[in-house]
């Protein structure tokens, strides 16, 4: 009996069907570790009819409507089931996947062979006015040395006269050129409701957007602009764990890129919704082909064909990624079992600096053309053994403790062991030999205290309320808050047994933490599920799986960082000393990037 290999026959239900349902007869038996293996049996036969049954069990996708087609294909290819509302139980699935965010009720819900695809509050990074007003704040804490790799943002209505400043002062100017701008609508995506500009006349905008400085010295390939569409995947927001996509795609403008004629989108955007429709697509372009994009492979090729090493690019896309993904972990709720998937939009300038455009909550899985074929079905199989099933998930039924309880919005959590046969000498990813309990000290949490302070102000004062806003800013308490130094683990118990107040939170932590902050009912769940993704052997995260490769944590002082709750100072410092690292590299690169901006 042969096996199955390869990504599409991992899976158990493709095996089963080889071998078919029955009795195994056989001196070997089916190990499931992410994918079906055969191991030694000394002899023996597999077990009974009924426990064959209970094996060949297949996985349950259940998918949202909208949900791109591609996924549901790739699902059936590994040999899943589709949930059947009429047939199944509800909690008789493994994978629930759709485009827009779950409900609490069902984060608070999940089973241990269960994976939803989105973690609550994610879209704090993905609107482009959340991420503009998280990267200001990370960088007012830790300085603009960091935090420079996106141009000075500007929300519309709210900082019109600060953005009327700006740009007065920039025409003003002796000796410069002006500015180009690029406005955004904060809640749209493809592209759509982009204006660039130069003129203050040709600005108009009719809802929310964001305007900041337009790259306009973008390196160009045979003439033309493009950007990079980074997949990025985080199997935990505590402990922190971030994977990136080795391949990718590299997608085009189909004009030549042109200053002259800033309202051209098809040679100033990227975006392959809009791209597919110019008269150019389908042409034969001078150093690009047809259609509009490249795969990573193809683009590591060509920067080597002309000589340029792009190992330093790639390190510095991945501080971006961390960065970003820093300013917004502390605002994440606790859940047990779920992924995030982004899709981060860089842009490479003529001086090889990154920088990054937007985060894209469901990056498009829709399949346009041959390359995206190749990249994201090969993306999705990744996907599917990143989030790690047992044998055991195939059975969908609760194994031991009550997973009633698995959300928490800040609280402690007993991180149990997959493997309990694990030696004690092991490292462990999430808890310590005595157990040690994980606090995740969230933003959230903190923007809460923040509240309650207020509200018990505001009801010594009922009639003041109409006043003007304090002093004291919700930046610069939430900025010493995550610099004040760890309570002891005295003051931690002292204020574990404080009552927590019932006082909702005031409308002006409201308005910085978006539409949902956790009740004090939150604070009483525990999560109880044990991490899916982590190795059982060491307890850490597997260091590749797929083209999906590990970059954070990246070394074991990040490790111990994030390990009980997230200690965003250390983290830092640890980014900055890697970053010091890069240095010489870059320097060293110098000449190679001008030999290269010669092949534009």
């Amino acid at each position: 009996m042969s096996v199955p290999r390869g990504p599409i026959l991992r899976d158990f239900r493709a095996w089963s069907v080889k071998i078919g349902l029955g009795t195994v007869q056989s001196t070997e038996k089916c190990v499931w570790d992410g994918s079906w293996k055969r191991e030694e049996n000394n002899g023996h036969t597999m077990a009974s009819d009924h426990d064959a049954e209970d094996i060949l069990k297949p996985l349950v996708f259940r998918l949202h409507e909208n949900v791109p087609k591609a996924v549901r294909e790739v699902l059936l290819e590994r040999g899943w089931s589709e949930f059947d509302e009429q047939e199944q139980d509800e909690a008789d699935w493994n994978l629930y996947w759709q485009n827009s965010p779950f409900r609490m009720t069902d984060h608070r819900s999940i089973k241990p062979w269960q994976r939803l695809n989105h973690y609550p509050e994610t879209a704090r990074i993905t609107r482009k006015d959340y991420l503009a007003r998280h990267l200001k704040r990370m960088k007012g804490i830790y300085g603009p040395s960091l935090y420079e790799f996106s141009p000075v943002a500007f929300i519309m209505p709210n900082d019109y006269v600060k953005f009327m400043a700006e740009y007065t002062k920039e025409r003003q100017a002796l000796g410069r050129k002006p500015s180009y701008w690029i406005c955004k609508p904060v809640a749209l995506s493809r592209g759509r409701g982009i204006l660039i500009f130069q003129d203050i006349k040709d600005f108009v905008y009719d809802c929310m957007v964001i305007v900041q400085k337009y790259i306009s010295n973008p390196l160009l390939i045979s003439g033309y602009k493009w950007d990079l569409r980074l997949y990025v995947c985080v199997t935990s927001f505590c402990p922190l764990t971030i994977y990136t996509y080795e391949e990718g795609l590299v997608r085009f403008a189909t004009e030549k890129y042109d200053l002259g004629s800033l309202d051209n989108v098809y040679a100033h955007l990227t975006n392959t919704s809009i791209n597919k429709f110019g008269a150019s697509y389908k042409k034969n372009k001078e150093g690009i082909g047809r259609g509009c994009k490249w795969t990573f492979s193809k683009f590591r090729s060509y920067l080597r064909s002309h000589e340029v090493d792009d190992l330093l690019l790639w390190r510095r896309i991945n501080n971006i990624v961390m960065l970003t993904l820093l300013a917004v972990t502390p605002s994440v709720p606790l859940t047990s079992n779920c992924f995030e998937l982004f899709g981060f939009d860089i842009l490479i300038d003529d001086k090889f600096k990154p920088w990054l455009l937007e985060v894209n909550y469901s990056p498009a899985l829709h399949l346009d053309c041959s390359i995206d074929t190749t990249v994201k079905k090969r993306l999705l199989h990744d996907i599917i053994e990143l989030l790690n099933y047992k044998q055991t998930d195939t059975l969908r039924e609760n194994k031991g403790a009550s997973t009633k309880s698995s959300y928490a919005g800040r609280t402690h959590i007993r991180l149990t062991t997959q493997n309990e046969n694990a030696t004690d000498d092991s490292p462990d990813f999430l808890a310590s030999k005595q157990e040690s309990e994980c606090t995740a000290t969230s933003a959230v949490q903190s923007l809460l205290d923040v509240a309650r302070g207020s509200f018990k102000k505001g009801a010594i004062a009922m009639g003041k309320m109409s006043r003007t806003q304090p002093r004291k800013t919700l930046t610069s308490q939430l900025r010493e808050r995550m610099n004040k130094p760890k309570p002891s683990s005295q003051s931690k118990a002292a204020s574990k047994s404080k009552q927590l107040p019932g006082a909702r939170h005031s409308p002006h932590a409201s308005v910085q933490v978006t539409h949902w902050l956790p009740t004090t009912e939150s604070f009483n769940y525990k999560l109880t599920i044990p991490p899916y993704f982590v190795s059982a052997k060491d307890k850490r995260p597997f260091p590749r799986i797929g083209d999906f490769v590990l970059i954070f944590p990246f070394n074991d002082a990040a490790l111990e960082a994030s390990r009980n709750g997230i200690d965003i100072k250390s983290i830092i410092h640890e980014i900055h000393k890697l970053m010091s690292k890069q240095l010489p590299l870059e320097q060293q690169n110098v000449k190679k990037r001008k030999d290269y901006l010669s092949f534009r």
